[in-house]
């Protein structure tokens, strides 16, 4: 049975049946779970990760069942914007798609999204490392992931920048870390995951402003940030979003 109190609104979805799974967050097996299955291979020896196989098996069970709600993560940043992670399960084929909103837009924002049929990138490493640090003052009584570790990771997937600085695998080995993964694997595991092993990976899309849009655009033409997100929305709204992407007002670390 679904858990009402965790119910989460998102309009767009609104013939699915969504829960905040933020509670999940807090096992070693999520975020281990959450990376091989948006960025990695789930044939991957979880042990080496510190992760029983048993615990994985039953973590990918809980975010890939078509028969339950679908689990959310929710990352709230500046300005009053919201990323939200969602374990999209129908019977047939699971993905992961990352949107935006705001309470005033009245369109959602698509980054991308990972499965079958995967759309990306969705952040540039300037966005994300932002976003990641851009607590919400109060954190105690936000909604959503509030450690900025935690935040970096669940949107890692999203990533894709050749702007990306050569020493970005020390910041997402720290926040893999703080997740649980082993300090000794850390390393060679952020490593795999940004692709600075092979070259490739995140290393090709530019990001540019391009117009009278303030909101950067994206050079991939597999990526939904082609177009500003959320076009449409009126001058102020996007201005806003521009500033919230750059990390424009207080922060904290991963």
């Amino acid at each position: 049975m679904s858990d009402i109190t965790n119910s989460v609104d998102v309009p767009e979805y609104a013939d699915a049946e969504l829960v905040g799974s933020e509670e999940l967050a807090r096992e070693p097996a999520f975020w281990l779970t959450h990376l091989l299955v948006t960025m990695g291979d789930l044939s991957t020896d979880t042990d080496e990760y510190g992760v029983a196989v048993s615990a994985f098996e039953s973590m990918l069970e809980r975010l890939s069942d078509a028969g339950q709600p679908w689990p959310v993560f929710r990352v709230a940043f500046g300005g009053g914007h919201t990323v939200f992670a969602i374990y999209a399960n129908f019977e047939d084929t699971n993905t992961v798609e990352f949107v935006v909103r705001h309470p005033r837009w009245d369109r959602l924002g698509h980054l991308g999204q990972c499965g079958p049929e995967s759309a990306g990138p969705g952040l540039s490493w300037t966005e994300l490392t932002a976003i990641a640090t851009s607590v919400p003052e109060n954190a105690s009584d936000a909604e959503g992931l509030v450690d900025p570790a935690q935040r970096l990771l669940l949107l890692l997937p999203m990533l894709g920048d050749a702007g990306t600085p050569e020493d970005a695998w020390e910041v997402v080995a720290h926040a893999l870390v703080r997740c649980g993964v082993p300090d000794d694997v850390a390393p060679r595991f952020a490593r795999d995951l940004l692709g600075t092993d092979t070259g490739d990976g995140h290393a090709e899309p530019s990001w540019t402003v391009a117009g009278d849009n303030p909101v950067p655009v994206c050079s991939s033409r597999y990526s939904p940030r082609q177009i500003p997100i959320a076009l449409g929305i009126p001058p102020d709204q996007a201005q806003a979003l521009a500033e919230a992407l750059r990390g424009d007002g207080p922060s904290g670390a991963i």
